[in-house]
């Protein structure tokens, strides 16, 4: 049943069974090493900071067809959403607060850092060419798999809805504009740390922990609600993956 997918997880096999065919098909002889400039990778769209990702918009998963329906308008599940979003008010000004604004900065070279901790080790064009280009191309298909739900559902966000700000002002005209469902930032936190996961699996869970938290962020920045963060990750409403759990502890 494609509806139980949870959507990181297909766009990762993805991602993966492209690289791994891609690296198949050059076993003959060495394959040569996949580009690390943004000039020669290209960006996604001019002055966008954003690079093209690895797979073609025809191969990114259906989030429309994946993910289940957003709360409805004026439901008990809605209601618990904004009571969230309004229990994290009271974190502004805290060190959670603070990590989460961090998050909120996609755009590299500060983005690069993110899993530093969680991998216990420096990321940057600099000193991981090749790990800095794996997290700058995955960033795209992870956006962009959200928007078919996105598009569909076209769901205000909460700062929208009430009528506050947010901690990201300069981007207050363009995110009330875009879509909240499903959330962006859970997929790509998921993403980039299923994928870091296989790069170093001795890190898994400091990995998995650090991705779910990033996901977290678009609530706590006023841009999501809970719930959208969550469903991303249990596109089926059941418990939280097995992994995910152990990870936090």
């Amino acid at each position: 049943n494609m509806k139980n997918r949870r959507l990181p997880f297909t766009m990762g096999g993805v991602i993966t069974a492209t690289l791994a065919g891609s690296m198949l098909a050059g076993c003959q002889s060495a394959p040569p090493l996949p580009p690390t400039s943004p000039e020669v990778v290209g960006e996604f769209r001019a002055g966008s900071g954003y690079l093209r990702g690895y797979l073609d918009r025809k191969a990114l998963p259906n989030s429309l067809a994946l993910l289940p329906k957003p709360h409805a308008e004026g439901s008990a599940g809605q209601a618990a959403d904004l009571a969230v979003y309004t229990a994290t008010r009271a974190l502004r000004g805290s060190p959670r607060w603070d990590m989460a604004t961090q998050d909120a900065n996609l755009k590299f070279p500060k983005a690069a850092s993110t899993f530093s901790c969680a991998m216990d080790m420096p990321i940057s064009q600099e000193q991981t060419p090749h790990l800095n280009m794996l997290l700058r191309r995955t960033l795209l298909d992870a956006g962009l798999s959200t928007y078919a739900a996105k598009d569909s559902y076209n769901r205000k966000r909460p700062f929208v809805v009430r009528g506050e700000a947010s901690c990201t002002p300069v981007e207050e005209p363009t995110l009330a504009k875009d879509g909240s469902y499903p959330s962006g930032h859970a997929a790509l936190g998921w993403a980039w740390a299923l994928v870091l996961s296989e790069v170093a699996p001795e890190r898994t869970n400091a990995v998995l922990a650090r991705g779910y938290g990033f996901g977290q962020a678009g609530h706590m920045f006023a841009a999501q609600a809970l719930a959208q963060h969550e469903r991303v990750l249990r596109a089926d409403g059941d418990d939280q993956p097995e992994a995910q759990e152990q990870a936090l502890g």
